[in-house]
């Protein structure tokens, strides 16, 4: 059998383009634009990275959630988390929070340095709608608790969610089976992964660049690059001559309605004005 004829590789690529949140933090948005809206289950995707104080000392101050998830990845800087609820966290480098807002609270993400580098990203992860109103919740891991595999020569990934081999990452969510893997390959290093079957998934390249793919179906996916996988199960990944790193993203589509607006993801536009009433009447 032809193997190539089950090798997942770059359907479409996605450039990031430049945004703001919170009260002006400059970042890259590269899900949740015009021209990839979103990729079941995943309604967002941002990269924020500077070294410029002023892109990020004012945060992001209280706002709402509410309908889906929300995972935030350091790679660099100090992010202080707080909410209504009483629950308060640092995440720092190599830390990962995976926030269930569930049926709604009102939180602040906030520096806690004056000066140096912020990097990291935030992914946004529906809720079906049999979840959408559950409590919320955390699941935060510090770097030591994100287990490390090396799966091949010149090959290290972070396993946050999923499993590389024998090595399972600690975040798990059966709605949507999601996998997370930051893999950071060195120059020219190679290596072939077997996708979960049936799940939507995404490659970004945040430095270096990599070839996907192999055979005729080979594309290069330049640094600072989403690319949208699919036709098998089978991915190759390889590393130019700089090296590269790369997060590998995916979940198991939900298939239901979207409705949404700013800080809540619902199912029917009905639920949507009932989040703004209770979001108003302090019921988050």
């Amino acid at each position: 059998m032809n193997d190539t004829a089950h090798a997942a590789r770059i359907v479409r690529t996605v450039r990031g383009m430049p945004a703001s949140d919170g009260a002006g933090v400059k970042l890259t948005r590269v899900i949740g634009t015009p021209e990839l809206p979103d990729l079941d289950p995943f309604l967002m995707l941002d990269e924020f990275g500077t070294d410029k104080a002023e892109d990020y000392l004012a945060g992001f101050p209280e706002h709402p959630h509410r309908g889906f998830e929300t995972v935030t990845y350091m790679l660099d800087g100090r992010m202080r988390h707080r909410d209504n609820h009483g629950n308060e966290g640092l995440l720092t480098p190599g830390s990962v929070q995976w926030m269930t807002a569930g049926r709604g609270l009102v939180h602040s993400e906030m520096p806690e340095q004056e000066s140096g580098r912020m990097r990291g990203f935030q992914l946004w992860v529906n809720l079906p709608a049999k979840d959408k109103m559950t409590a919320p919740r955390y699941q935060e891991f510090a770097p030591e608790r994100i287990p490390v595999a090396t799966p091949a020569a010149g090959v290290e990934v972070k396993v946050i969610a999923g499993a590389v081999g024998e090595v399972t990452g600690p975040i798990v969510q059966p709605a949507t089976d999601p996998l997370y893997l930051d893999i950071a390959l060195a120059p020219g290093a190679r290596w072939t992964y077997t996708l979960p079957a049936g799940h939507n998934a995404f490659a970004y390249a945040y430095e270096g660049e990599i070839t996907v793919g192999e055979g005729e179906g080979a594309r290069e996916l330049p640094s600072r690059t989403l690319a949208v996988l699919g036709g098998g199960e089978s991915l190759v990944l390889q590393a130019g001559a700089q090296g590269a790193s790369v997060i590998l993203v995916a979940g198991r589509p939900l298939r239901e309605p979207v409705v949404r607006h700013g800080p809540f993801v619902m199912n029917t536009r009905q639920e949507l004005m009932q989040a703004f009433v209770d979001f108003q009447e302090g019921r988050f």
